[in-house]
């Protein structure tokens, strides 16, 4: 009896070990601890594992480690957590695996490494927690390819409330590298976007963060350095607001692009961008839409830009996006873009474009403004600086159109 109790005992024990690190995760009381496997082990299923066994009233903690991710995963109905990341989580190079395997986003083609979702989250990185996409890999097998298929964004934000994110850096990242989908009350501050090529491949289609189907989302303090749009809105985005952030080299900040599927109502409403610094961008901030499509954008405004060196003008609309190398029936969008605003900005423009702006003669634009641009010094021997019109109705108050387009300004 003795023994078999000793015996019982022992396996018990063994038993309460195994659940108390568990796939490599300490818990204690309500915290679960993620210890990675080391060299160079797949840390992916630990992670899953702590984000199930702390899902309520609980923290996630990352070490200041190195995590492996080499399968994609799905961490959701979580509530009331916190995600303290002090480490970096590297992503894997197979990238056969992630082309056949990462996770629908729900919209056009794209899909996802991390599909993540909760309510009341607190998520830190200290200023210093990082997600590495190891994208060097996808700018060389992408080579210019736009929205290739299988190419998997970094992390998105889905069925979630009252979130936020603070002090998180994404470097690398392998396409865009956050997405937002079906989401209110986000905050997302002090997050830094990093993501060069160091080879002939550009870095296509590494936006810092798209959303789609969310209200009321704060994107406060970000740094983005990346060669495509930082910020871009996409279908069903209302209350958006982008305050106090730095933006290198990038497209700027893109409504858009939206109404790609005839039929379907799709909107962007009260997006704000202000207080913005862009050194090298494209644009400021554009306006983009598909051929042939229908419904309308709402109020927008770009406000109090710093800029320097902007490349293709401040202000574009364009309703002639289509897929890969497709030009032509840039008059047959019937989605129609109005009320939206760019004004008070200063700095330098590398030509004398101040805008461009493309609208759809099914549909023309109305109430456009582009104001307060006195602060602008334009590089160019031209004595004025040039705004490009097509189906265009400028509002009270902005620079009048005067490019060698058809205006109906």
């Amino acid at each position: 009896m003795l023994f078999s109790q000793l015996l019982l005992a022992f396996f018990a024990g063994g038993v309460l070990q195994a659940l108390s690190v568990h796939a490599r995760v300490r818990k204690e009381g309500s915290v679960c601890t993620v210890l990675p496997e080391g060299r160079g082990g797949d840390d992916s299923s630990s992670i899953i594992s702590a984000f199930a066994r702390c899902n309520r009233d609980a923290s996630v903690v990352f070490l200041n480690e190195t995590y492996h991710v080499e399968r994609v995963m799905s961490t959701h109905g979580l509530r009331n957590v916190t995600v303290d990341i002090k480490g970096t989580l590297l992503w894997g190079t197979n990238t056969t695996y992630w082309i056949n395997n990462s996770l629908p986003l729900g919209y056009q083609n794209q899909s996802v490494a991390w599909d993540f979702g909760g309510d009341n989250i607190f998520w830190t990185g200290h200023g210093y927690g990082t997600f590495d996409g190891n994208g060097q890999i996808w700018y060389d097998l992408a080579n210019g390819t736009s929205n290739m298929p299988g190419r998997p964004i970094n992390l998105v934000i889905r069925n979630s409330s009252n979130f936020t994110m603070q002090g998180m850096r994404f470097v690398q990242s392998q396409f865009w590298t956050m997405a937002v989908h079906t989401a209110e009350n986000i905050l997302l501050e002090g997050i830094t976007v990093h993501s060069v090529s160091n080879s002939s491949a550009p870095t296509q289609n590494t936006d810092g963060i798209d959303t789609f189907y969310t209200n009321n989302i704060v994107l406060r303090n970000w740094d983005v350095t990346g060669g495509d749009d930082a910020v871009a809105p996409k279908a069903n985005t209302s209350n958006l607001l982008v305050q106090d952030s730095h933006f290198h080299g990038t497209i700027g900040v893109a409504i858009g692009s939206i109404g790609q599927y005839p039929g379907v109502y799709e909107f962007i409403e009260n997006v704000t961008a202000e207080r913005i610094i862009c050194d090298g961008c494209v644009h400021a901030g554009y306006v983009k839409t598909w051929t042939g499509v229908e419904k309308g954008v709402p109020p927008n405004v770009f406000r109090d830009y710093n800029v320097t060196n902007i490349t293709d003008g401040v202000a574009q609309i364009s309703q002639c996006t289509s897929y890969n190398g497709q030009t032509g029936d840039c008059d047959t969008s019937t989605f129609q873009i109005s009320n939206v605003t760019w004004t008070n900005f200063s700095g330098t423009v590398a030509n004398n474009l101040l805008g461009s702006l493309q609208c759809s003669g099914a549909a023309p634009c109305t109430d456009i403004v582009i104001e307060g641009v006195d602060g602008l010094v334009f590089n160019s021997t031209s004595t004025e600086p040039e705004i490009q019109c097509s189906h265009v109705t400028v509002g009270p108050g902005s620079v009048a159109c005067n490019g060698n387009v058809t205006s109906t300004a």
